[in-house]
């Protein structure tokens, strides 16, 4: 929990606000409407105090019945009306603006943001909850609408509103002028500071503390079967308490400095607004300022401190939505650990040959590297099983293959083709996979079985059904292959889900096909069914068969048994069967032992 305690970065201000204006800039046309409409507003509110002192002093200088004075008072009135009448147009077409500006900039952000945590490397993945990372990308969202809304219709007009006063007041009294800038540069630099020096760290540790509680209801969600399996309700209670706990407090701690640079704010608007109504009241004891000039004094100071109150929520929420967006931006910063080269063309897999040459590779900064200098070559249509202790690298090997990592050194080829160089997804939608725990969509039986050749007609995935002694027990459900199957697959069992998975792999047709076998915790029934679909999906394809019970892979062409990173042994069943003391025959007897 130490990493959530560390300083907020202070750089992500710039980076945040650079981000946002980059998109504004995708906008030129919308950006120019929303600006300029505003401005007109702005302009608008900054001049009528102006004809509200003239009204004034045509009211207090004579009479209704005087047609001069009428004249006068009447036509302010309309141009009061038209001012008024301006403002509310331009702030329509303004809004209008922003909306689209905002809704435009957030779908493309969105859809950035997936993209790039689509593409993001296995590791990154394995790292991050899949809660938190959506509860990033959301609050980003919007924040961004926040961010815009306070920009455009709040912080840029008051800018507007503040030096436009300043430059009407000083017009008529200098002295004002000097007033008004100085306590507004001092409220302005007051308000920053407090916010970006005093709120922003306060509020950025909340935000960790926020992630963190949504990675936390995530994983129990997610994990729900097997907190009901161990009676842990109770106990996930607890860790929840501890950690909202937490985020009350972090979360209070934001809140309650955000209160006390508010009261700071306010105080300093109130010195502000006595100086200028002091002065004013000056002039008018001193025959400089006439009744209608008090009152364009004190319409434009109500109108100014209206703005200025304003400013200081603006700058506050700008703080905020900047705090909000950062993890955002730094998903769109972060490399993808394993990316296409720009050159990158689509690989053609027609045999299926596979070679390892002089391969190097380690997992970070681990050493000893996993692989050092290994070669190894796959015939085509060739079937090879994985043996080995947990962590002797089979996985990884496979792994290698779809490239979901980059080498430290060496090749991998395919058809001799460097892996390395080809775009990723052309590779890995010609290799089939059937995990050990098949992960399904919560979507149709008829959509997962598709997934791996889209735009399969239902012929076709009735058959790969078929194939994969699927199709019986589908039918068995009310709504057949439109079934649901709920969250990762959860609706069905596990048995069924396999078959699920290599139905998929027989519609993908793929040249290459993983099998990660797994058939150690179905029954019988099941584990016979599986087996065959198994026999028939290797059929005319590169097969690698992760293997974990061994008896399964007797009937392969050819076994490759590794320990750390090494493939010490070599060769089929009866082979290998018969090496004394080799790592094969001691594995195979002490399972056939746990068997009896």
């Amino acid at each position: 929990m130490n990493r959530f305690r560390k300083d907020p970065d202070c750089s992500i201000f710039p980076s945040v606000l650079a981000f946002t204006a980059q998109r504004w800039m995708g906008q030129p046309t919308r950006l120019t409407i929303v600006t300029t409409a505003m401005v007109v507003a702005t302009v608008a509110d900054v001049l009528t105090p102006v004809y509200c002192g003239t009204l004034v002093d045509a009211v207090a200088k004579g009479v209704a019945t005087e047609e001069t004075v009428w004249n006068v008072a009447i036509s302010t009135l309309l141009i009061l009306m038209a001012l008024t009448l301006v403002a509310v147009v331009m702030r329509h077409v303004a809004l209008t603006g922003v909306t689209d500006l905002t809704l435009t900039m957030a779908a493309g952000i969105a859809s950035e943001a997936f993209h790039r945590v689509q593409r993001f490397s296995t590791d990154w993945h394995a790292n991050n909850f899949a809660g938190s990372t959506v509860r990033k990308i959301m609050r980003g969202i919007s924040a961004l609408v926040v961010l815009n809304d306070t920009i455009f219709l709040e912080l840029f007009p008051s800018l507007i509103m503040l030096v436009g006063s300043a430059i009407l007041l000083g017009w008529y009294w200098p002295g004002m002028a000097l007033i008004i800038a100085s306590s507004s540069v001092l409220y302005t630099y007051l308000t920053v500071v407090l916010s970006l020096r005093y709120v922003a760290p306060a509020a950025s540790l909340a935000n960790c503390w926020d992630t963190r509680l949504g990675g936390v209801i995530a994983d129990a969600i997610g994990c729900n079967a097997v907190i009901k399996s161990f009676g842990g309700e109770l106990r996930e209670d607890e860790r929840f308490a501890r950690v909202i706990a937490k985020w009350r407090r972090r979360m209070r701690r934001a809140w309650v400095r955000a209160i006390m640079a508010g009261t700071a704010r306010d105080i300093t608007l109130i010195g502000l607004w006595l100086s200028i109504i002091g002065y004013s009241l000056l002039l008018w004891s001193r025959g400089q300022a006439s009744p209608g000039d008090m009152a364009f004094v004190l319409t434009s100071v109500s109108v100014l401190r209206g703005y200025l109150r304003n400013l200081g929520t603006d700058v506050r929420n700008v703080q905020r939505s900047v705090n909000e967006m950062q993890d955002l931006v730094k998903i769109q910063g972060q490399p993808l650990g394993v990316a296409d080269r720009p050159e990158a063309r689509p690989i053609r897999i027609a045999k299926g040959r596979i070679e390892f040459e002089n391969v190097h590779f380690q997992y970070g900064k681990q050493q000893p590297p996993l692989y050092s200098d290994l070669s190894i070559s796959i015939e085509p249509g060739e079937k090879v099983g994985l043996v080995g202790p947990s962590g002797s690298g089979k996985t990884t090997f496979v792994k290698l293959i779809q490239r979901l990592y980059d080498l430290s050194d060496g090749r991998i080829l395919i058809d001799k083709q460097d892996i390395s160089i080809v775009a990723q997804d052309s590779l890995r939608s010609q290799i089939a996979i059937v995990q050990q725990d098949p992960i399904l969509f919560h979507r149709s039986l008829a959509e997962n079985i598709a997934y791996g050749r889209p735009g399969a007609s239902q012929a076709e995935i009735e058959q790969a059904a078929r194939l994969a002694s699927a199709h019986e027990f589908i039918r068995r459900f009310p709504k057949g292959y439109a079934t649901l199957v709920g969250e990762r697959g959860m609706k069905l069992s596990g048995g069924e889900r396999q078959r699920v998975a290599i139905a998929r792999a027989f519609l993908a047709k793929a040249p290459i096909l993983i099998l990660d076998e797994a058939t150690s915790s179905l029954d019988s029934e099941s584990e016979v069914l599986i087996q065959k679909a198994m026999e028939r999906l290797m059929v005319g394809r590169t097969t690698l068969v992760i293997a974990h019970r061994l008896s399964t892979v007797r009937k392969l062409d050819r076994l490759l048994v590794f320990d750390r990173g090494r493939i010490i042994e070599e060769g089929d069943h009866a082979t290998l069967i018969r090496l004394k003391g080799g790592i094969y025959s001691r594995l195979f007897e002490l399972q056939a032992l746990a068997g009896c």
